[in-house]
């Protein structure tokens, strides 16, 4: 539980860090992910190593496409509500597909279906 209490510390860091950060990315910290290019270690790397990592190397190279000075792709825009839905979805680590052992999840999948094509055929789609 450790490791999940740091990754959410280390995203509610970088959420609250959005106003600061910049839309576009930046050069030097894309430069630096090539630092990642390590040969595969022969022995697993600790999991609180990994994350520390990836927070230290991919966090400064990423741009504020959650924050709300972003105008750019459709890219982005993650709400509160919609993270803490991802993490608890990740968590239950369920199969959408298949109704007969994961009801739960795969009901979800067919109603965010359902509400989709619904706003798209709302707007005139053809």
């Amino acid at each position: 539980m450790e490791l999940l209490e740091d990754a959410a510390r280390r995203a509610i860091r970088f959420l609250k860090s959005l106003d600061g950060r910049p839309v576009c990315a930046d050069p030097q910290a894309a430069a630096r992910l090539d630092q990642l290019l390590v040969p595969a270690p022969r022995d697993p790397t600790p999991a609180r190593e990994v994350l520390a990592q990836l927070d230290e190397y991919v966090s400064p190279a990423t741009i504020a496409s959650a924050g709300p000075r972003f105008f750019g792709f459709v890219i982005g825009g993650s709400l509160p509500a919609t993270l803490a839905a991802n993490w608890l979805a990740t968590a239950w680590d369920q199969n959408t597909c298949y109704d007969g052992p994961t009801p739960g999840v795969a009901r979800v999948e067919e109603i965010a279906s359902r509400r989709s094509c619904g706003m798209w055929w709302a707007r005139g789609a053809p």
